[in-house]
This record gives structure tokens, C-alpha cells and sequence, in this order.
């Protein structure tokens, strides 16, 4: 439950629980900490969550609040309250055929790639139009970081909106997605660019428009299989 969409999922079901007076998501540690005006069993919880079948709960002791990674591939995430403690499990054997998966690795990367080709691009267009004269390899790890850059910004400000977290929260949220995607991303979209089109930005040639759809989907496919796996085994997502 490290993928904000997950994160706010759980968040927005529990809360809707009679007796919830709030629910806390630690990303960092797959948890969630439920507070209730009184104690509500966790038949009732469960029901909060009946439109998500994948999330199951257990008391203490059981067997899927213990199983982390082994043969069927279950996860727990802990739920306490005033010394109770239940686990939210999801589980099921690893395959890549699963289409809802890739549908949602697929949307995830899309906003992923949207966010950095902003600050990607127009970190290249900025140096080549005020300082034509930065090295290739400055220009690409600069590019590099402004696509990080406003790919947080751009996770921050839809869990803002989306999802309605607080503008703190939202960002430190953003930041706890997964580098390594949005790393991967970026490598891929600039090393395909400068091989097609030598990093040069030639907006009257319809080669580099060209050369950047292609650049764009290689970013977008290259870590599409890591986001799916992220998803399927641990339901984790870079955004």
C-alpha cells in the first residue's frame, strides 16, 4: 500500500466506517493506523472495504497477518487501534496476463511520463535557446532533474486535487514513489532523443517530432514491466 491511489483507497473507505474518527497511511511502512470513537469489530471494517474484494482483514495471530513474500505472494499491512490490531492482506500467485494490472501500471506511467517530459523538455529548450553552448552531457543530467522535479510537482498537486490530501502530505506522498521508474524514464526518453536527433530541438523539422513520439513511448515503455510487477506483487506504484 506504498501507491498513493491505493493509499487513498483504503483512506477513503475506512473513513466512511460509522465509529472511524480517522485513518493515518504510512507509506513508508505499508501501515495504517485507524482511530475509532468507540471499537468497531472488524466485520464492520471489512464491509467498509466490500467494493475492493483484494483487501481482506484478520485478527491477530492469523495466518495471512504473518505471510510477507512467500509462496502466494501475500501482503500485510497493520491496522491498530488502542492495543487491536488486524492486518489488510492481498494476495494471490504472480502472473503477467493480468490485464487489469497492466491497465493500471499503464495509467500510472502515463502520469509518470507526464510529468516529466514537462520539466524534461523544457529544461532543453531553455538551455539551447539562453545557453546554446551547454555541453550535451550537462544538458541531459540538468533535463534529467528538472523531469523529477515536476513529475513530484505533478503527483503533488493531483493527490491535492484528486485526492484531497493536504498540500504537505501530498508532497511528502510524492516523494516516496518509486525514483527508480521515474529514473528509468528519463534515462531512456534522453538517450533516445539525442540518438535520433543529436538533443538538438529543431521545431520546423518534423523528423523531431517524430524523433520525440518515439523518445516519449520508449520512456513510457521501458519501465512499464517494473511498474507492473510493483503493482501486482506488492501494489505498489510510482504514482
Amino acid at each position: 500500500m506504498t501507491c498513493s491511489g491505493c493509499a487513498a483507497t483504503v483512506q477513503k473507505a475506512l473513513q466512511k466506517v460509522e465509529g472511524v474518527s480517522g485513518v493515518t497511511i504510512d507509506l513508508q511502512k505499508s501501515a495504517a493506523e485507524v482511530e475509532m470513537k468507540h471499537h468497531v469489530a472488524t466485520a464492520a471494517l471489512q464491509a467498509g472495504l466490500a467494493a475492493y474484494p483484494s483487501y481482506q482483514l484478520s485478527e491477530p495471530g492469523g495466518a495471512s497477518s504473518h505471510n510477507r513474500g512467500d509462496h502466494n505472494n501475500t501482503m500485510t499491512h497493520t491496522v491498530s487501534h488502542a492495543g487491536n490490531t488486524m492486518a489488510i492482506a492481498t494476495t494471490g500467485s504472480f502472473s503477467w496476463s493480468d490485464n487489469h494490472t497492466w491497465g493500471r501500471a499503464a495509467f500510472n506511467t502515463l502520469n509518470c511520463l507526464i510529468g516529466c517530459s514537462i520539466g524534461d523538455f523544457a529544461m532543453i529548450i531553455f538551455l539551447q535557446k539562453f545557453y546554446p553552448g551547454t555541453p550535451m552531457s550537462v544538458q541531459m543530467v540538468l533535463a534529467v532533474i528538472a523531469g523529477l522535479m515536476t513529475s513530484v510537482a505533478f503527483e503533488t498537486t493531483l493527490l491535492r486535487v484528486r485526492e484531497k490530501f493536504a498540500w504537505k502530505a501530498a508532497l511528502q506522498t510524492a516523494f516516496s514513489m518509486s525514483f527508480i521508474s521515474m529514473v528509468a524514464m528519463e534515462v531512456v526518453m534522453n538517450s533516445t532523443d539525442f540518438m535520433l536527433t543529436g538533443g538538438k530541438a529543431a521545431f520546423g523539422n518534423p523528423m523531431y517530432w517524430t524523433a520525440l513520439l518515439i523518445s516519449m513511448v520508449a520512456g513510457f515503455l521501458a519501465p512499464l514491466p517494473y511498474n507492473y510487477y510493483k503493482l501486482k506483487k506488492y501494489n505498489q506504484a510510482c504514482h
